[in-house]
Order: C-alpha cells, then structure tokens, then sequence
C-alpha cells in the first residue's frame, strides 16, 4: 500500500552502483568466452560483449537478450569471419526469447524441461548460473556512487522507493545490505519478479498519473518507465556522480509536478548522446 503520493523506481547496477564495469569485464565476458568456445576470437567476443551492455544504446539489456546481440554481433564481424570461426547459433534461446517467458535461471530451467533437445539453451543455462557464481565471488566492497546515498535519503521523504531491476533478486538483496542501504528503500524488485516494465505495471496503481519516476542508466529503463508512463531520470553513464549531484534539482521539479514540463527532454537528450547504436569497428573508414 502506497505511504506516500510519489512512487520512484530506482535501477541497481550502474545507476545505484558503480558495478557495470566490474559485472560485465571480470564476470559476463569471460563466462560468454568460455562457455560458448569463443577462445579463437576473444579479443573480438570482449569487444562485442562490452559494446552492447556497457557502450550502446543496448546497455543494461536482459542478459539473454544481450547474449543474442553481442552473439549476432560476432558473426557478423568481418575480423571473425575472415579467421574461419563460426559462433554458436542460439535457435532455441531466440524462441524462449519471443515465448513471453519470464526472462531468468528459473525460467529456462522451465523451458530446458519441456524442450530437453534445446542444447544451446543448457549451454545458455550453465553460463548464467557460472555468471551468477562468478559475480558472488567477484564483485564485493563497490560503494554507491558519489551523491547516490543522499539522493535516495532525500527521495524517500516524500515518495515510495522502490528498487526495478534485472538483476537477480538475491545479488540485490546482498550489494544493498552490504553497504546499508536497504532501510532506504521500501522494496527490492528483481528479474524473478519480471522485467522492469512488469515491475513498474505491478507497483503504479496507486499512484496517480506523473507522479511516478524511474531512475536508470540505460535506455531499457527508459522505455520500461515510459511504457508505464513513468518519467524517467538518466543516470549518465560515465557521468554518474554528476547525475547524482544534479538530482536534487530534478527532484524538486518532479514533486512540483514540472519535470515533465522540458526538464525530462533535457536530461534525456544529454543521456542519449553518449550511447551510440552502431560499433565503432563498423565505422572505421
């Protein structure tokens, strides 16, 4: 039950937490590497892997759909073509994709079931849950950003805050706890839940029209906020701290019931500057 008029969802990784990097070069890549016998060409595999989740306009994408792309992506490259590699194709994993499925380890554990021919799937499924093993070992003692604690203190007396993620819930529940932060917000909300669209659906009702704001890194937030008809606030990649910083401002004008009023347009149009759709060995000359 909504406690105040305001509802903020707030992302993790990358948004709350300076942990993007860290994930995705240490823990992601090297997992996307080995388990799909990239070795041959695994300067090219990093390269596609950290273009589409830290680099474009694909940053913080579902992690399976983030497979396909970076997969795509490869096989697609001239480098790799030239060297004679042929990257796994993933049939199964692009029909499990498009099934409506809630995206998750539980999920294709479903889908593995009913489908135990779908061997690109289990190649899908141990990668995944050695991602997860990988980041409980990896990723420890990363702080917020700078300004990142401040600006939920400062949220929470007046909205219900709410952590939106696709991170699964128990890596959530262990980096907030870690550095004190889960009494700052009402819930954490991860992939087991849905996609953060699914999760903004499920918490809007009771809150009235543009009074709800999400807060992320990445254009999927975005688009899952504005879905719902949430606002959204960018946290700029690279930019972080100054984002934080800036919160206060955006946050007086969002309580106010005026930033929607060209402050959003504002903030989004310097966000979406810094990723690019196209990778940057596509425009070599």
């Amino acid at each position: 039950m909504a406690k105040h008029r305001f509802l903020v969802c707030v992302d993790s990784d990358g948004c709350m937490f300076d942990t993007m990097e860290i994930k995705h070069k240490e823990c992601f890549c090297p997992a996307f590497i080995e388990h799909f016998g990239l070795q041959a060409v695994s300067k090219y595999a990093r390269e596609a892997w950290e273009f589409v989740n830290l680099y474009s306009q694909g940053r913080g994408i579902q992690r399976f759909r983030a497979l396909v792309r970076a997969m795509d992506l490869l096989r697609a490259r001239r480098e790799v073509i030239e060297r004679g590699f042929t990257p796994m194709e993933l049939p199964n994993l692009k029909a499990y994709l498009a099934s409506g499925a809630t995206l998750s380890n539980e999920g294709l554990k479903e889908y593995l079931a009913a489908h135990p021919e779908a061997e690109d799937v289990r190649t899908v499924a141990a990668w995944s849950e050695d991602v997860n093993a990988r980041i409980a070992r990896v990723v420890h003692g990363v702080p917020p950003f700078p300004h990142a604690r401040e600006g939920l203190k400062l949220l929470g007396e007046q909205a219900d805050v709410f952590v939106v993620s696709a991170t699964p819930k128990e890596a959530l529940e262990r980096e907030w706890a870690e550095h004190g932060l889960t009494g700052l917000v009402t819930e954490i909300c991860g992939q087991e839940i849905g996609s953060k669209k699914q999760i903004i659906a499920s918490l809007k009702g009771g809150y009235d029209a543009g009074n709800v704001l999400m807060i992320g890194d990445a254009p999927g937030d975005r688009d899952a906020g504005h879905a719902e008809g949430a606002l959204f606030y960018p946290i700029r990649p690279c930019e972080e701290a100054e984002s934080w910083a800036g919160l206060p401002e955006a946050a007086e004008a969002f309580f106010a019931g005026r930033y929607a009023a060209g402050m959003e347009a504002e903030e989004i149009a310097r966000f979406e500057t810094l990723l690019p759709e196209t990778p940057p060995w596509e425009t070599k000359p």
